[in-house]
């Protein structure tokens, strides 16, 4: 039998979060996947069923996959199958052109993100940003327009190394997008 001892209830989106997007709390959905035998599939065996059998989108069905694999004790908060991966999103006095400026101009960016080295790989002005860092992780930016003179900026790293490694990097941007806010506003 599956265990659903929900290991990870501190860390992950709400049930009324997940229901609203899937119509399933995440009990709901554990109860489905235990009852297909999620137990004995693999990851891409789970986000087809999921697709197939409940028309879950492919976002929700990596989310749903995912939580439901750190609930079996499969993997660690944070950990994906190309290492650990981490998020940090906050929303911002300030429209997203003066964000995705903050990343682009060089001046500016030393004043919130110092001594970062890393090469933008592609770049959508105003709405994302794909940064190779040098140490070999990747970075995701995504800005979304919040209203008047309002933006939110998702941060995600990815590809790194160990649990430890993911704890750090959750730490460092906590604190860029910090100084961030006193570049640009809160």
């Amino acid at each position: 039998m599956a265990k659903t001892a929900n290991a990870s209830a501190g860390k992950r989106m709400s049930d009324a979060a997940v229901k609203a997007k899937t119509g399933k709390t995440w009990p709901e959905w554990f109860a489905v996947l235990n009852g297909a035998g999620a137990e004995r599939m693999t990851h891409q065996e789970i986000v087809a069923y999921l697709a197939q059998k409940h028309g879950v989108g492919p976002w929700w069905q990596q989310m749903v996959t995912n939580t439901y694999e750190k609930e079996l004790g499969r993997r660690a908060l944070h950990q994906m199958p190309e290492g650990y991966q981490v998020s940090v999103s906050k929303t911002f006095a300030a429209p997203v052109g003066a964000l995705f400026n903050a990343w682009q101009e060089g001046e500016v960016r030393r004043r919130w993100l110092p001594e970062a080295e890393f090469t933008v790989t592609r770049a959508t002005p105003g709405k994302s940003l794909r940064i190779a860092w040098l140490d070999g992780t990747r970075v995701e930016v995504n800005l979304y327009a919040r209203g008047e003179g309002k933006a939110q900026m998702t941060v995600q790293q990815s590809k790194l190394p160990t649990a430890e490694a993911a704890e750090q990097a959750k730490a460092f941007w906590r604190e860029a997008v910090g100084r961030l806010g006193a570049v640009v506003g809160v």
